[in-house]
């Protein structure tokens, strides 16, 4: 199975690294020269729970030095989905399927619209990386389940496939009949700190410190879930305190989230695609989401405040 990973951050480094690992053809694809040159030159740095080490990838930049490919899946940032998509046409095939791994919800409806919903799977993973610099990650791959499914969640041989393959690269993958319920579950993990610590920039041990803090992200949640249900989303957590527990859980207390390294990059972030999914739904079905909606004001006036002194420094 030939696999290419559109958009190879943290996450795509780390599941690649996996797959890699387990001898399957993967091509790690990044906007970022450095990055590529650095993993093409050196091989990539994983450290992990077995300590570091270097491995041999295939990367590129450029969806034409990788060609058609089985598996695309699609881990760019979700406000780059997109235009991602529509410039990696080149990876796909009569029979390729492109499966969404990325942070909140709505990119499956993106994807649809590009390569066709026939070829769309989704899923969900709790695997996490952080880039430490081009060509190198920190990998938290161990112990983290990976969900992947039909949109329709039917329980298909092509779905199946690819998770031997992740099964068989030491990435723990189940196939789900619910898969639209598994990407809420996530979404709900997402919400319980993603925007407050970008907001904070507390760390995973200084937000877990906190108890105003805590309740904010319960009172987040329970929007959240009663969106859901509101929707006909059939979720696997009935309490909010079960996403405020998963979202930390096995990671180390100096982890980041993935919006607060967005922020510290200087970059925006998937708020729209995680509480600001919340809100969208919310104001569809008629939830009120107060709390979801004050994140996502606050996390878009820090994005903007960035993009002032951005803009400051670039004419100075």
């Amino acid at each position: 199975m030939k696999i290419a990973i559109l958009g190879a951050g943290a996450l795509g480094c780390a599941i690649g690294a996996a797959l890699t690992e387990g001898s399957y053809e993967t091509w790690l694809l990044s906007r970022s020269p450095a990055h590529v040159e650095k993993m093409r030159h050196d091989g990539l740095q994983v450290d992990d729970d077995s300590g570091t080490r270097r491995i041999a990838v295939r990367a590129a930049t450029q969806a034409s030095e990788v060609g058609v490919a089985d598996v695309v899946i699609v881990l760019v940032k979700s406000f780059h989905t997109d235009a991602a998509m529509r410039g990696a046409l080149a990876l796909i095939g009569p029979e390729t399927l492109v499966l969404s791994l990325q942070n909140g919800l709505g990119h499956e409806d993106l994807l649809a619209d590009i390569v066709g919903r026939e070829r769309v799977l989704a899923g969900k993973t709790y695997v996490g990386g952080v880039l430490r610099g081009p060509g190198h990650i920190q990998s938290g791959v161990t112990g983290k389940a990976t969900y992947i499914g039909e949109l329709n969640g039917q329980m298909t041989s092509r779905v199946q496939a690819i998770a031997d393959v992740f099964n068989a690269a030491g990435l723990m993958t189940m196939v789900s009949d619910n898969i639209m319920g598994t990407m809420w579950d996530k979404l709900l993990v997402n919400v319980a700190t993603g925007a407050i610590t970008g907001i904070t920039r507390l760390t995973y041990g200084q937000l877990y410190d906190e108890a105003p803090l805590k309740a904010t992200a319960l009172a987040a949640i329970g929007e959240a879930m009663t969106a859901a249900h509101a929707a006909g989303i059939r979720l696997s957590m009935t309490d909010p305190e079960q996403a405020w527990t998963l979202a930390a859980e096995g990671l180390s207390p100096a982890f980041k989230t993935s919006m607060l390294q967005s922020l510290e990059k200087g970059s925006v972030t998937e708020i729209d695609f995680i509480n600001g999914s919340v809100v969208r739904w919310g104001q569809r079905l008629g939830v009120p989401t107060p709390v979801n909606a004050t994140l996502v004001a606050c996390v878009k006036g820090i994005e903007r405040a960035m993009a002032d002194e951005q803009r400051k420094e670039a004419t100075a």
